[in-house]
């Protein structure tokens, strides 16, 4: 979430009314299917830890929004028991049965209507009686009666409420106190400044951490969501370095003896990838999902946001820890604000994406088009396969195409129009690795297309997409590499080689800027035509580059950012070639261009 559950993000102004608020007065108490066949089962769910995408619902998206009704008592106040009890009751009636099983109870579940917090006498949460009266433990007791798994909200560092004077001893921990545990100078952390950050360099740290771990498990539950997490969360610098707090929760959740998956929220930062996947399941990539107006989500603000920001971390899922691209709220028709092809283009990048499927939506409200989208067998499938995430294979324009290989051998395939105006897409066989022909299996239609030789193309609504299984009938491509950096090559401008350990040939052309251009030289190919070329490049953010041949006239493509500028990807491109010898040229143009690593180009079309 764009801040995560806790508040907005900073620019905005409702954040700051939940900040003022956090601190305020304090209450102290004591397998992929083949492209031919029928729509597969659904896969029982694993009683593994993150083996799969977790699919539940959250609390968070009701409680930001203000669609009216929702928070009669004022901000944040749908989170409540009987709330929570009502969308348990939906799930295990309408969900279930797909593989949804975890309830997320997200924040405010320790603070009373006017967001005032209240904590045990070991400088814990604590459950506000009115929102909760008969406890977390028996909500999470009641969810588990249905069959289904527990989640549960924390901030990351020794909220400020908890510290009280310093003297607040640790559970289990004789002779600690909450002044032992936190920097003398009160340094605070989070994406809020809610919190003192943690010394860990104190063994009294670890042992709160242990206490609070001991009260989840002791409770019952089965998920825990560590938010305002850094490096991320709008925060850098020392003070939001979070990863020992990270390292603490999988220490403690350990020694606590359940099994509690740890998710980290939000917008972590890509330079400790490493680190969110050795210590938790799962990662927020990017801001929230919630547009915290009188719907739900809205398409703009942040639906669009994750076809930028999800490429550059689709190497990093697998079984053990997923990219969280946050809650899908498609389910509610008018209520999430978004039109019938938005919901649909939603539902398949998260699929696709390999993100948790956890919604948002009021699940004892949900219109018959949201049911169809969330309860999909054949989608959920190929979310919970064990076959890699989707990435574009082409370039992050408008008009898009993303793919993923199964291990029988298909392709996962999804076309996107993310224009505001009706447009065709194509999904070239050779931008696969593959030509010739290829039966062609309509995903959510649940049409069986045919046989298509070379590609497919369709015309889709503004927001629309399709999703396709693609079984090859052809041949693999042949591909000839030409090196950006080769001698043979002409740099223009500012461009110059620069050594890169993840290029090719250890070398890549960069400083494309203001004008500097590479063009690739002698680019041969046996007959007339447009052709994919497969582009690798680095990239640390977004960047559009000029691409031309012989040339003729440029056209500007988008590629997506590869995390950072120590990581390469690659995307294919249309240029129009010519029978026999070819130049390729990457224009910056009058901006920042990526830097360019090499090209292939298929041998024949």
């Amino acid at each position: 979430m764009r801040s995560s559950s806790y508040s907005v993000l900073p620019a905005r102004a409702l954040r700051a009314v939940v900040v003022l608020a956090l601190t305020a007065g304090v209450t102290a108490a004591v397998p992929a299917a083949q492209a031919e066949t029928t729509t597969p089962p659904v896969a029982p769910a694993t009683t593994a830890v993150a083996a799969k995408p977790y699919m539940g619902w959250t609390s968070w998206t009701m409680q930001s929004s203000k669609y009216p009704g929702l928070n009669p008592k004022g901000d944040y106040s749908y989170l409540s028991e009987a709330n929570v009890a009502k969308q348990t009751d939906a799930m295990a009636a309408k969900l279930k049965k797909y593989g949804y099983e975890y309830v997320n109870i997200d924040a405010g579940w320790w603070m009373d209507w006017s967001w005032t917090q209240r904590y045990d006498e070991y400088g814990r949460q604590k459950a506000d009686p009115e929102r909760f009266p008969s406890g977390m433990k028996a909500v999470a007791d009641r969810i588990h009666a249905k069959g289904l798994k527990a989640g549960i909200y924390l901030p990351v560092g020794l909220e400020k409420g908890a510290y009280r004077d310093g003297t607040t001893p640790i559970w289990n921990a004789p002779g600690c106190t909450t002044a032992d545990i936190v920097h003398d100078d009160l340094r605070t952390t989070n994406g809020w400044d809610s919190a003192y950050k943690i010394d860990f360099s104190d063994p009294c740290a670890q042992k709160y951490i242990d206490s609070q771990a001991r009260m989840f498990a002791d409770w019952g539950y089965d998920f825990l969501k560590l938010d305002g997490v850094g490096p991320g969360s709008s925060k850098t610098g020392d003070n939001y370095d979070n990863v020992a707090d990270v390292a603490a929760w999988q220490q403690a959740i350990k020694a606590a003896g359940r099994p509690i998956h740890l998710e980290l929220s939000w917008s972590l930062d890509y330079g400790h990838v490493e680190d969110w996947k050795k210590y938790s399941n799962g990662w927020r990539i990017d801001t929230d999902v919630e547009c915290y107006c009188n719907t739900l989500v809205t398409w703009e603000n942040s639906v669009d946001d994750r076809w930028d920001d999800a490429p550059a971390w689709t190497d990093h899922a697998g079984p053990g820890g997923w990219n969280d691209l946050d809650s899908l709220n498609v389910g509610n028709g008018e209520m999430d604000g978004l039109t019938k092809a938005e919901r649909q283009s939603y539902a398949t990048l998260w699929a696709i994406a390999k993100s948790p499927l956890f919604t948002g939506d009021d699940l004892t409200r949900l219109d018959s088009y949201g049911l169809k989208l969330l309860t999909d067998r054949e989608v959920i499938a190929i979310n919970q396969s064990s076959a890699p995430p989707a990435e574009p294979v082409t370039a992050s324009d408008p008009q898009q195409v993303w793919a993923a290989k199964n291990p029988d051998g298909t392709y996962t395939v999804a076309l996107f129009n993310l224009s505001d105006a009706p447009a065709a897409v194509t999904a070239n066989w050779s931008t696969l690795g593959f030509r010739g022909k290829a039966f062609v299996r309509d995903v959510w239609n649940k049409e069986n297309l045919g046989s298509h030789s070379g590609r497919i193309t369709q015309a889709l609504p503004a927001h629309g997409s399709r999703l396709f299984t693609v079984t090859p009938r052809g041949t693999d491509l042949v591909w000839t590499a030409h090196e950006a950096e080769a001698a043979a090559n002409t740099l223009s401008g500012n461009a110059s080689v620069a050594a890169c350990s993840a290029c090719s040939d250890g070398r890549k052309v960069g400083n494309l800027y203001g004008g500097g251009k590479v063009t690739v030289n002698d680019v041969v190919v046996p007959k007339a035509g447009i052709y994919q070329i497969k582009v690798a490049y680095v990239s640390g953010d977004a960047r559009s580059v000029l691409v031309s041949a012989n040339a003729g006239g440029a056209t500007s493509h988008k590629f997506a950012s590869t995390g950072d500028w120590g990581t390469a990807n690659s995307v294919h491109v249309p240029v129009s070639l010519k029978a026999g010898a070819n130049t390729i040229t990457f224009d910056s143009g009058t901006g920042y261009a990526p830097d360019i690593d090499r090209i292939d180009v298929p041998k024949s079309l």
